[in-house]
């Protein structure tokens, strides 16, 4: 397992970042430290290979970010979703945030998943969805506006 550098503006942001996984019981190696900034500074989920693609350079191997990204998951500072194309996609969570679900808009053409934020369902909506069971995830599937054009 190879480390993450840190630079001298990134050392700030990298102690606040140890804290946050020491605060949820893990221990703040350089290694999970670079995965858990790699989600936080994305705003769409990443795949496995696209965090660990990203890390490659740092010489940290794809088995470390899988097991760093699944111990993000089990301390809830990660979500880990499947959002209709077979591909585990991970993104951050605050600490002490709900691990609830959110939609997502992926793209039938290219692949790219985006965050929708906040949705609600109209009321006739939810009772409707709600006298079928829970609702756990609103996926949205279309084309993106990159492959529109």
């Amino acid at each position: 397992m190879g480390n993450a550098p840190e630079s001298s503006g990134d050392q700030a942001s990298a102690q606040t970042l140890r804290q946050i996984l020491r605060d949820a019981g893990l221990r703040g190696t350089p290694a999970r430290i670079a995965t858990l900034q790699i989600l936080r500074e994305s705003d769409s989920p990443l795949t496995h290979a696209e965090v660990a693609d990203q890390l490659d350079s740092s010489g940290i191997d794809k088995v470390t970010v899988l097991r760093n990204l699944t111990d993000l998951v089990n301390a809830d500072l990660a979500r880990r979703a499947e959002l209709g194309d077979r591909l585990w996609r991970y993104e951050s969570l605050e600490p002490g945030e709900a691990a609830h679900p959110h939609p997502h808009f992926l793209c039938i053409d290219c692949g790219s998943v985006q965050c929708m934020g906040d949705l609600e369902l109209t009321p006739a909506s939810r009772e409707k969805s709600e006298s079928k069971g829970k609702v756990t995830e609103i996926l949205l599937k279309g084309h993106c506006n990159d492959c529109l054009s």
